[in-house]
C-alpha cells in the first residue's frame, strides 16, 4: 500500500507549522493527524506503484497487439473483391 513514512512526513510538516505557543501539543497533533490521514486513505481503493506499472505495461502491450490486428484487418479488407 502506501509507505507509512509518507504519513509521518506529512504529520511532521503539519505539526511543525503549529505556532510556538502550541508546541506542547505538537506531538499529540502529529500522532492524531497521522492516524486520521492513514484512516482516510485506507478507505480509498489505491494500488501500489508496482501494481500500477505492471498494469501500464500490460496495457501498452495490448495496444501494440490491437494496432497490429487493425493493420492486418485493413490489409485483408483491401484484398476483398470490390463490388
Amino acid at each position: 500500500m502506501i509507505d507509512p513514512k509518507v504519513f509521518d512526513d506529512l504529520a511532521k510538516k503539519v505539526a511543525a507549522s503549529v505556532p510556538d505557543g502550541l508546541q506542547a501539543i505538537q506531538n499529540d497533533l502529529q500522532k492524531n493527524l497521522r492516524a486520521a490521514v492513514a484512516a482516510g486513505l485506507s478507505h480509498l481503493d489505491l494500488v501500489t506503484r508496482e501494481e500500477f506499472d505492471i498494469q501500464a505495461s500490460v496495457l501498452a502491450r495490448t495496444r501494440e497487439k490491437l494496432e497490429l490486428l487493425e493493420q492486418q484487418i485493413a490489409k485483408l479488407e483491401q484484398q476483398l473483391p470490390q463490388d
